[in-house]
């Protein structure tokens, strides 16, 4: 099968930054489906990858990123319920295996479900690991409440492809004000777009959020850069609050500065379940399955703002080179 991998971690500018590559099927295992991909999304997570798996040491076989993906089911594991050849499924895979740069892609029947029936497989591609990430943060890890309690929200990085779906899902399902970060006019009309009640600018965080009228918040998610915000967001949260991070960083955090508020700092990791086969696993196939309902009862939008096309290398390098400018509005997509 045809599939786009590489190597050596090099930038995305050199000529076998990413490669054109042939490779056996996929052999299934028994909780497998076998899906012929019909478009992605590309992440940020997807140049992080490549730039830093192989920075040391070449990989001995290429390395297949992607991990949005939407497509048709081919074949199935034995162990596999509640689908059937020919469904057309969406998924955020798993970090530990080949990805969605191929025509054909193993994954897990519990951590996918149906697509949506009223989006086509370009705008799908966009929403799966956004909306894992999204839906994780906000009711795993943060406990939201879905009701109408007043509480206040921070999103650090709305106009992102996370950001834009946590504002969407928190707009719908909670009773939260919500307060999104924006810099550019454009980013802050799509902030308004995708469900903010209000946008500030990141830059001097703390004086702009409670120039909003905002003292503190109760939860605050961070999409941005952690250790940047950090300060401000240790000054920012109420007592007793949550804050929820996606973003790694290499700096030593000062976490005791929230011990007097009795604060919590929250990790998310999407590929948690699927790296180390939780219990509750298939939750993740859950969470699609309501979010694919919610596009079809037009709850929820693609966040889908630019598309290529084309299973190729110089398309994934596009793609990349767009990814790394940090500047994109909601979601790249890749139609094959």
């Amino acid at each position: 099968m045809k599939a786009v991998g590489f190597l050596k971690s090099l930038p995305i500018d050199a000529p076998d930054s990413l490669m054109d590559v042939d490779l056996p099927e996929p052999v299934l295992r028994p909780n497998d489906l076998l899906v012929e991909v019909e478009a992605i999304s590309v992440n940020p997570a997807d140049a992080k990858r490549r730039i830093r798996t192989a920075a040391e040491q070449d990989h001995a076989e290429p390395f297949i990123l992607g991990y949005d993906a939407v497509g048709i089911v081919l074949d199935m594991g034995p162990d596999v319920t509640g689908f059937t050849k020919g469904d057309r499924v969406w998924y955020a895979g798993d970090a530990d295996r080949p990805g969605s740069y191929a025509e054909l892609q193993a994954v897990d029947h519990r951590i996918t479900s149906l697509a949506p029936k009223s989006m086509g497989p370009a705008a799908a591609a966009s929403l799966p690991l956004v909306s894992l990430t999204a839906w994780e943060i906000l009711f795993d890890r943060l406990q939201v409440p879905t009701n109408e309690t007043p509480a206040s929200l921070l999103v650090i990085g709305g106009a992102g492809g996370v950001g834009s779906i946590t504002l969407q899902l928190a707009r719908r399902l909670t009773g939260l004000n919500l307060i999104a970060t924006a810099s550019r006019p454009e980013t802050v009309d799509w902030c308004k777009d995708m469900g903010a009640h209000q946008v500030v600018n990141h830059r001097d965080l703390i004086a702009k959020v409670q120039a909003a009228g905002h003292e503190t918040v109760d939860y605050i998610t961070q999409y941005a850069d952690t250790a940047q915000h950090w300060d401000a967001m240790c000054e920012l949260i109420a007592p007793q609050g949550r804050i929820g991070t996606i973003v790694e960083t290499s700096e030593k955090l000062d976490i005791s500065a929230l011990q007097g508020k009795s604060a919590a700092l929250m990790w998310e990791l999407m590929f948690t379940r699927s790296l180390f086969g939780t219990v509750d696993m298939a939750r993740q196939g859950q969470i699609l399955a309501r979010v694919a309902s919610m596009v079809d009862d037009g709850i929820i939008r693609t966040t889908e703002q630019k598309t290529l096309n084309g299973l190729s290398a110089e398309t994934l390098k596009e793609a990349h080179a767009l990814i790394e400018t940090g500047r994109m509005i909601g979601k790249l997509v890749v139609a094959f």
